[in-house]
Order: structure tokens, then sequence, then C-alpha cells
């Protein structure tokens, strides 16, 4: 968890999970450690966000939950690896949203493409919108970027994000 204040507006990126953080290739779900690769660029553009004064942020979609494949504790057991091996390099996720939910088992208000989640961290910790960025790979992430009033940027499934990096570090 990160360590700095919050009582003036401060810039961000938000980070879709699986297929941008972390590779998904071979798994239609990744929720077991064990399966849980970080994608090529996330650690040392994380840094460089990280060192550039962003708050890091994750909100990802884990509707496996609500289909009963896997539980809020396998979840929170590939959170807890990724945030060990990313504190090893000194780089802190601010906080991790997910929405358990999935549209063919009920209706949510949090499920990406919906603002909600990003809404909720804006708010939570006074994020400067117009400074801000979403980083994923589908256009569900782009939409909800777009109707949190953010900036986002699609990247392909899986690929190195270093050139997304760079376009945020470039346009802050």
């Amino acid at each position: 968890m990160s360590h700095l204040s919050y009582t003036s507006l401060t810039k961000a990126v938000f980070f879709d999970r699986d297929g941008t953080i972390n590779s998904d290739e071979g798994h239609y779900y990744i929720y077991k450690p064990e399966d849980f690769i970080f994608n090529p660029g996330v650690i040392k553009g994380m840094k460089r966000l990280q060192e550039a004064g962003y708050l890091l942020f994750v909100i990802t979609n884990q509707g496996g939950i609500a289909k009963g494949i896997y539980t809020p504790d396998d979840v929170e057991a590939v959170h807890q690896k990724m945030c060990t091996e990313l504190e090893k390099e000194d780089i802190f996720i601010t906080r991790i949203y997910y929405c358990p939910h999935h549209e063919n088992i009920t209706n949510c208000i949090c499920r990406k493409p919906s603002p909600y989640l990003v809404n909720r961290a804006i708010e939570e910790f006074h994020i400067d919108k117009q400074h801000s960025w979403f980083i994923g790979d589908s256009i569900r992430d782009t939409e909800c970027a777009k109707a949190a009033g953010i900036r986002s940027i699609q990247i392909q499934k899986n690929q190195d994000i270093t050139p997304a990096i760079n376009r945020i570090l470039e346009n802050p």
C-alpha cells in the first residue's frame, strides 16, 4: 500500500489485469498463483510510472467467481503474488478493485465497461482525471476509461506495454 498523502489531486494509471499486466495465454481464467506471469515491460513500466508520481491501480473483471470456477480467495492469492513480486522491485499498487459478477448470471454496477470501480478510486484517492490513464487489452477497458473521463490506451493482448508507458510519460 502506498504511503502517499491524498489531500490534493494526484495522477493515476489504471491497469486491466489479465492480458495486460499478466499473460493469459493458454488460460481463459487466471486464478492460480502459479499461472500468473508478468507480461513484458510491466515491472519496468510500473516502476517508471510510480517514479513519475502516478498512483497505480488494477481494475479487473473476475466473472469466474460468479460462474463458480474459482473463489474470491483464489483471486486474492493471485493478487498477493502479483503485489509481492512488484514490492520486491519497490513498486506498490495503491488498490486493486475487482468485479466478481458475470453478465450472464447477474446484473451489477461494477463490471467493466461500467466506470464504477474507476470512479470509486477517483473519489477515494482524489485522482486528477485530466492527468490519468487506463491501459487495457479490450474495448471494454477503453469504454470504461471514456465513461470515467480519463484517457485510455488499448494494447494487444499480452504485448510489451513499454510503448504505452512511453506514451503516458510523454503526454502527462
